[in-house]
């Protein structure tokens, strides 16, 4: 296998943690920047690895950036403020840092170099009842935080030798944990106060682990080829759940849980949609981790481990 030479913005991230990890571990050269403002430890497994580098900096730094793209085979644009949260709360930074550090970083790109991206698909807003959303399906973002994205995506699919991942809500334990996230949330609360209070039980969503993520990356980087210059939704086929469905999901492992229904209280993420992974499945694609082993994993890590208090990116 060739040994490739990698950027990844943002990687000491939720996901950037586990994709700079696993890239690092099958043998290509990771460089990371990231400004370390929500942990600086979660990297420091990688810092003795050969082909590791980390620069603390932040990804608007334009003459950095510059120098560290130029040098680059793949670049994995990460950073960026994530969740509708903490984007409502810091607007400008928003856009400088979703929108206008991918604009710049695709107006120094050569050609021949290749790019994969993260969306997320609560782009999809709130889908048709009785219909999944594919790949083909419109694009409604209903948050700040999505319409970045949404806006990202575009562009960089001007860029031909890119690949856009569209992730279902990821789940799972990462070196930088986040407790903010549905499934992580949930389980939190089923495990410290034994229980899970829903509004809007109703709302739809597809999950995905983020282990399952960085083998998504890594499936790219292999099938680069046949995947360039495409959209990907990347999820558990077996996981569209509504939120009560997974609440019970999550109270068949965590032993004690109660339910509770908030009635008459609206759920300010009104993504509501099921999702088709058909697309990326058809190239061989399939994810490792069941929604099920999730839970028993957050379980475990919950129930042995200090998380009380939650780790969010706001």
């Amino acid at each position: 296998m060739k040994r490739l030479n990698i950027l990844v913005t943002g990687g000491a991230g939720y996901l950037g943690s586990m994709i700079s990890t696993k890239l690092i571990e099958i043998g290509h050269n990771v460089t990371v920047i990231d400004i370390l403002e929500f942990n600086k430890t979660s990297l420091s497994h990688l810092f003795v690895k050969k082909g590791f580098k980390f620069i603390k900096a932040d990804v608007r730094n334009k003459k950095l950036l510059k120098n560290l793209v130029k040098k680059k085979d793949i670049i994995i644009p990460l950073a960026a403020l994530v969740g509708a949260p903490l984007c409502d709360k810091h607007p400008k930074k928003t856009k400088e840092i979703n929108f206008d550090t991918i604009r710049y970083i695709l107006s120094i790109i050569k050609p021949s170099q290749k790019m994969i991206y993260p969306n997320t698909n609560s782009g999809y807003g709130i889908g048709k009842k009785n219909n999944f959303c594919d790949e083909k399906s419109p694009l409604n973002p209903i948050s700040l935080y999505g319409k970045t994205k949404v806006d990202a995506e575009k562009i960089i699919l001007k860029h031909k030798n890119s690949v856009v991942f569209r992730l279902a809500t990821v789940f799972g334990y990462s070196f930088r944990m986040r407790t903010d996230l549905l499934v992580n949330f949930l389980v939190n609360k089923a495990v410290v106060d034994g229980e899970i209070k829903l509004f809007e039980p109703h709302f739809r969503r597809n999950y995905i682990h983020v282990l399952d993520v960085a083998n998504a990356f890594i499936f790219a980087i292999k099938n680069f080829s046949r995947m360039k210059g495409n959209i990907y939704n990347v999820g558990l086929s077996t996981a569209n759940l509504t939120k009560l469905e997974l609440a019970k999901l999550i109270k068949k492992y965590v032993s004690g849980t109660k339910i509770r229904i908030i009635k008459n209280r609206k759920d300010p993420d009104k993504r509501d949609y099921f999702v088709s992974n058909k697309k990326i499945e058809k190239l061989g694609f399939r994810p490792s981790v069941s929604i099920e082993d999730g839970i028993k994993e957050l379980n475990y890590i919950y129930s042995n481990f200090n998380f009380k208090k939650n780790k969010n990116n706001y």
